[in-house]
This record gives C-alpha cells, structure tokens and sequence, in this order.
C-alpha cells in the first residue's frame, strides 16, 4: 500500500483576512484527497526547535509538501536547521523570471564550481517540497499542483466494473485495450476509475505559542564554509559543529531587523526570511525583483543592494550602540574579499575632498 502524502500548512503570521481564507479554502479542499493527509501549524519560521510544532514535523517521514509564506529556499532551509532533511522536490507553481533574471540564474550557474557544504552530506531517501503561499490566491492552483505531486508517488490503480487492473508492464498487456490503456495513462479526476466519492478527513492542529522570530538561516546548498559571517558577527549568533563546519547556534541573541551578515556573505548563502529584500529573504531570483513594487523607488529612492558592505557596517554598527557597546566600523570582521580588492584609482573628486580637508574648516 503507497504512503501517504503529508501536505504541512504553515499559517501566516498576521491575521489577515485573506491569507486566512485561502489556508482554510485549501485546507477544506484537500481534505476530500485521497491519499493526502493534512497537518497545520504555526509559522514555520516561528517554531520553537523543541516545541509541539517542530516534534510533529520530524515525525513524518515520507514525502512531504510545505504550504508556506515563504520563499521556498527560506522554508526548506528553516526545515533543514531543525534536522528534517529531504530531496528538493521540484515544483511547476513558482514565480515567472524575465529573459534577463533567468540570464543572471545561468550566469550563475556557469560560474567557477565551489565546494558547499551540502556536497558532503548524505543523500535523503525522501522528497521535500516547498509551495510559496504568495505565487497565486487561487486555491485551485495550490490542490492541482498537490495533487500532481501525489500521482507522482501514487501507483495509478484501474477499475472497470467489478474488475481491478494494475498499471501495466507494458504497451498492448493482455486484457487491456487502447482505449483503458489511454485513459489509465492519462487519468481525468485524482481518483480511480469507479472509486466512491472520497470521505473528508480532519486535519491535524497544532498549537504553539511563540511571539515572532528574527534569525538567520543558511542555506547550504550555496555556504562554502567560509567563515565570513561568524567573523562579522558581534552577537554570539553564530558558531560551529563537532567537524567545524557553520551553524546558526544561538539564533535568539539576533538583533531583530539586522541582516547585515547576509549582506557580507559572498555566496548569499545567508536568509532572513521576513526581510523585505527578496534576495535576502530567500529569492532565488538574484535580480531585485519582488512580490510587489517599492513605491519609494518611483520618487527616487536607489534600489538597495542587498550585498552592500557599507550598508552592513552601518547596520551592525547601529545594533551594537542599541546594545550598549561601541561601534566597530570596519575594523571588525570585514569580508575577505574586500581586503584583496586592488585600491580604485584617484580621481579629481578624491582630490578636491583632500583639499577640502586640508582647509580645516
């Protein structure tokens, strides 16, 4: 007998009414699916490691899919930080790239091969998916694609009359037509042929109280162990395993707001989920593209930079004084990359500032 497919619906953290009715449109239409089971939770990025939200997840051990408001990188890798490993299960319901993102994701993709940290570990034996709740307000879209998923992993089981057909070994098997084969090859409903009408199933809730979070999450399919992050952090947030390799240790110390070590980091190997960057908040995409439009921008306002070194210093800068500590500048845990940068050319302009200068005034 096939498993079943745990489908994971990650509420929203605000209560807004319109986030709340696709989850529960969703929800009430997956409970009619044969071979779905569902489980909701809190805000995946919320849980506690040891709460009622993350022991329930390490519990299932099939395939699973995560309904999230995330980015799916940032819901995989929150998931990866709590120990629940799984095989990136590809899905058709994404985001559209442009001509010139999807030139920049092969730019990419063709630049120089670099050791990650997730090239050294173990192959997982299941397939985890990942669904960004914010990619449509179509619930249709969100069971269709559930439902591609579970046929997937889903032996197709044919019935005629009082007669019940396994799929077969090949074209032409005995006792099956081409028109029974056709239509066992390309099913029109989610069930079999002849099943009865499937019976709605309760879902599994679970309670969890936990106030919002803010901390860094690794992306391991792009770290390459270098360092950079725990040299640039000042809040104890970072430290390393029993084979030195990089871990997020004390998530809690994060200053809430702060991103600046993803900026630092060379291979954006490093998430904030709830930033209002795309790129930092786990977007594949490396173009500034978004889920909406900054207005701020129309009047003027430069796009930030999601990896800008200047805007890090400022920021952790900023966080130390809210602490109680000094400022550093960039005396402290400035990348490595910056300090082999060869010296820019001067210029009339650096000139005029010397002189400037000079005048004392």
């Amino acid at each position: 007998m096939a498993k079943k497919l745990t489908v994971v619906l990650s509420q929203g953290q605000s209560q807004n009414p319109a986030k709340r009715s696709l989850e529960e449109d969703i929800v009430a239409r997956l409970l009619f699916q044969p071979g779905v089971e569902v489980t909701i939770i809190p805000h995946l990025y919320d849980l506690k490691s040891d709460g009622p939200g993350m022991l329930c997840l390490e519990g299932i051990s099939g395939n699973m899919v995560i309904l999230s408001w995330m980015f799916e990188r940032a819901a995989r890798w929150t998931l990866d930080r709590n120990g629940i490993h799984g095989k990136i299960g590809t899905s058709l319901l994404t985001y559209e790239a442009d001509d010139d993102e999807l030139d920049e994701l092969e730019d990419e993709e063709a630049a120089e091969a670099k050791p990650r940290v997730a090239d050294a570990r173990p192959e997982s034996n299941r397939f985890i998916y990942c669904l960004d709740l914010r990619v449509s307000d179509k619930v249709d879209d969100y069971v269709e694609e559930i439902q591609r998923i579970a046929a997937e992993q889903t032996p197709q089981v044919v019935q005629l009359g009082g007669l019940t057909l396994d799929p077969p070994k090949s074209n032409g098997a005995a006792g099956v037509t081409p028109q029974q084969q056709a239509r066992h090859d390309n099913p029109t409903n989610d069930t079999f042929v002849g099943a009865p009408a499937a019976e709605a199933h309760e879902p599994i809730r679970i309670q969890e109280t936990s106030g919002r979070r803010w901390y860094p999450v690794i992306d391991y399919s792009r770290c390459t162990n270098c360092m950079e992050c725990i040299d640039f952090c000042l809040f104890g947030v970072y430290g390393v395993d029993g084979i030195d390799t990089i871990l997020v240790e004390q998530p809690d110390n994060c200053r809430k707001g702060c991103p600046a070590c993803s900026r630092v980091c060379p291979e954006n190997a490093i998430i904030f989920p709830q930033h209002k960057t795309p790129t930092i908040a786990g977007s594949d995409l490396v173009a500034d593209g978004g889920l909406k439009i900054d207005l701020s921008q129309l009047f003027g306002k430069p796009a930030e930079d999601p990896g800008d070194v200047d805007t890090a210093v400022r920021e952790r800068d900023e966080q130390l004084l809210l602490a109680g500590r000094d400022a550093v500048g960039t005396t402290v845990g400035i990348p490595k990359r910056q300090a082999d940068k060869p010296a820019e050319a001067r210029d009339e302009l650096d000139d005029l500032i010397d002189a400037v200068d000079e005048l004392d005034i």
